[in-house]
This record gives structure tokens, C-alpha cells and sequence, in this order.
């Protein structure tokens, strides 16, 4: 017979929305236990995204759990844009009344996250992989995972789904109750991890004749660069020199200097955008890579799983304390409104600063023109500024 656990709110996934998630329910006095299927180092060293939004950390900070990241997180006042070599800045905090971003390692969030909720307590079972969801009709959901080679039974009063695109969450969300939306963008982003000084405190965007470029970066000794690639393209063609030659030339600007180091990791990631349209059914919930994906251009895949499930813990409380199942029946619709905003400028981003069409043609003059209305209107510059650093309320 297969070994039942019960709880609250069962959450599937230990990435940033499942964690997040449950340190919020704590908070609230909820109990949740959250199912992870690879082991903890494995999530714990995943390199991901590292942009957070003013909420995001202002989230971070509410649940007590931002010692690291207010010691070591680099603070971003602004963010540089250039087109064939003009460069402008969008100055973050004096155009949204002091909101920014820091740049903080998604892993570094995720350790703080685990190592925090096991010092209070909280459950998190690795290597506990959801296999099933079934009885999300029912007063008791069940999620089905295989643990220790052995099958378990985790009953609860709602599933969490914060298990990415390719999780049991998104999967038993009946195709029906939803549309999807998908975009596939024609490029990729070659990144790369460097052993290099930043060459900027802020991170630089530039259209290039030859494609895009991004200078990022992690830590004061660490910079993460991207460049523009066909989606054809192979990492095996990609020297060091001929990336290092490549970000020079599409970052160039004059009286300033990209520094180098050595590259320590490098792949190519492609292009696009998903989202499904409703994000519950019943008693089961999804969040973040399991309704919606963004390209990294706008830097927003994190910090809108983290929205997402901010929204869903409100809701949760509203039931337990209120017995109200207003907020729960919302939470799509309250979710989308930001879902959409995010969509909407990761595609403005990405088609304004990649080259998809010729040199000095209209499609071309078009992106010129964007930018050139950017670098004269300081509306335009608060509208990019409000969106980069993530809108307090929407």
C-alpha cells in the first residue's frame, strides 16, 4: 500500500514560484509540502536568470529571507540602450520614484529559499518526483510521486503546480479549459558565463547590423553576455575568439571598452513566447514556466512566476481565514493582467533590438525610429523605465 502524507497546499516544484509559494503560506499560518524531482544540488546549482524586479525583491525582504541578497545583490539605478552605436540611458529610479532592479543569481535566490525554509521547519522532499494529479474535483486532491523507488500519496486541499512547461501540472490541466498562445521567434541567444570585470555598472542592450548583443552580468568578477544566432546555428562553431570578436564589434561605442576573460560556460537558448490563457481548474493551480513563458530579453520569467504566486498565496488566505473562494476563482484573471503586460514589452524588447530584416529597409527605419523616440521623450523612457523595473500594481 502506497504511503499517504497529508497537508494544506501541496506544491510541485522547488524552483522560485514553489518555494516562494510556500514561504508566503507560512506566513499566513498555512501548512504546504512542496515536491521536488531533482535532488538539491541540482537545483541549487541550475544557472538561470538573474534580474530581479523591485517586487521581487520587495517580496523577498517580506518574507525575511533577503540577508544575502541585500549584502551581495548589485543594485541597477538604470539600463543603457544602443542602435548602431548611439547609446542612451533610461534612468530606473528618477523616472518610477525610486524603484529599480538588482541582479542577483537566480541559484543564489534558490538557496536562500531552501536553506531558510528547512532552518524554519518547512518540508521540501527531493528527489520526489509528481508523476499523477488526480481528484482535482474532490475535496482532497491527490498528487501520485515516486520517492526512494516507491510510490506515495500526498493529499491535500489544493495542488500548486510550479513544475515548468513540461511538469504533471500543465499537463492535467484539461486542454479545454484553456487556449494557448505560442510565438517563435526566428533567432536564439548564444550566452555566455566570463571570468571578466563587468565592463558597465548597468546592463547594456545593442542592435547591430550584425544582431543583437547584451552585456550583462552576475557578480563584480562575473559578466554574462549574449549574442544574437540562427536558430540553425551550433555552439561547436563558436571559438572564443570568435565570440569575444563578435561582442566587440556589436557593443562597440565610442571611449569604451569591453573587458575579457575566460568564457567558463556557453550554449545556445532559443527564442520564445507561451502562455495559456487560464491557469486553474477546479483545485489545481499552475504558475510561472507551467502558464507562461517570455524571452529573456525583458527579464521577466522570474519574477512573473514569483507575481503569480504572490497572487495565488492572497487567495489561499482569503479561503482559510475568510472561507471565501472569491480570490481563488480570480486568480487567472488577476494573474493574466500582468501575464499580458510582461508579454507585451519581452516582445517589444525583442523585436525592437534584434535585426530580423535588412539593413535600411522600412522594418529597419521602424526600430530606428523607436529608438530615436525613446532617446528624445522622457514619457517613452518612463513607460520602458515603469515596465523594466516591474509595475507596483496592475
Amino acid at each position: 500500500m502506497s504511503q499517504k502524507l497529508k497537508t494544506q497546499i501541496g506544491i510541485i516544484g522547488a524552483g522560485p514560484a514553489g518555494l516562494m509559494l510556500a514561504h508566503f503560506l507560512d506566513k499566513m499560518g498555512i501548512e504546504s509540502i512542496v515536491l521536488e524531482n531533482k535532488s538539491r544540488d541540482y537545483v541549487e546549482n541550475r544557472i538561470r536568470a538573474g534580474l530581479l524586479e523591485q517586487n521581487t525583491v520587495d517580496y523577498l525582504k517580506e518574507i525575511d529571507v533577503a540577508d544575502n541578497l541585500l549584502e551581495k545583490g548589485l543594485l541597477h539605478e538604470g539600463v543603457n540602450f544602443s542602435f548602431d552605436g548611439e547609446r542612451i540611458h533610461i534612468p530606473f529610479g528618477e523616472l518610477t520614484g525610486g524603484r529599480n532592479i538588482t541582479i542577483y543569481g537566480q541559484r543564489f535566490v534558490v538557496r536562500d529559499l531552501i536553506r531558510t525554509r528547512l532552518e524554519r521547519g518547512g518540508e521540501i522532499r527531493f528527489e520526489a518526483e509528481a508523476t499523477k494529479i488526480t481528484d482535482i474535483d474532490a475535496d482532497q486532491p491527490k498528487i501520485y510521486f515516486t520517492e526512494d523507488g516507491e510510490e506515495k500519496i500526498l493529499e491535500c486541499d489544493f495542488v500548486a503546480a510550479c513544475d515548468g512547461y513540461h511538469g504533471v501540472g500543465r499537463e492535467t490541466l484539461p486542454t479545454e479549459s484553456y487556449r494557448r498562445h505560442d510565438i517563435h521567434y526566428p533567432f536564439s541567444w548564444l550566452g555566455i558565463m566570463a571570468n571578466a570585470a563587468p565592463s558597465s555598472d548597468e546592463l547594456i542592450y545593442s542592435y547591430h547590423k550584425d544582431g543583437f548583443a547584451l552585456l550583462s552580468y552576475r557578480s563584480p568578477t562575473v559578466s554574462r553576455l549574449y549574442l544574437q544566432v540562427d536558430n540553425d546555428d551550433d555552439i561547436d562553431n563558436w571559438s572564443d575568439d570568435r565570440i569575444w570578436d563578435n561582442l566587440h564589434k556589436r557593443l562597440a561605442y565610442t571611449g569604451w571598452t569591453l573587458n575579457e576573460g575566460e568564457i567558463t560556460q556557453k550554449g545556445i537558448t532559443p527564442m520564445r513566447s507561451y502562455m495559456i490563457d487560464h491557469m486553474q481548474h477546479k483545485k489545481l493551480f499552475v504558475a510561472g514556466d507551467a502558464a507562461h513563458i517570455v524571452p529573456p530579453t525583458g527579464g521577466k520569467g522570474l519574477n512573473l512566476a514569483v507575481a503569480d504566486v504572490k497572487i495565488m498565496s492572497k487567495a489561499f488566505e482569503d479561503f482559510y481565514k475568510n472561507n471565501s473562494t472569491e480570490k481563488l476563482d480570480n486568480y487567472s484573471s488577476d494573474a493574466m493582467r500582468r501575464v499580458w503586460r510582461a508579454q507585451g514589452f519581452s516582445n517589444f524588447m525583442t523585436t525592437q533590438f534584434h535585426k530580423q530584416y535588412e539593413h535600411g529597409s522600412y522594418e529597419y527605419l521602424l526600430q530606428k525610429a523607436n529608438f530615436d523616440y525613446i532617446a528624445m521623450s522622457t514619457a517613452m523612457k518612463t513607460t520602458v523605465a515603469e515596465n523594466y523595473v516591474g509595475l507596483k500594481h496592475i
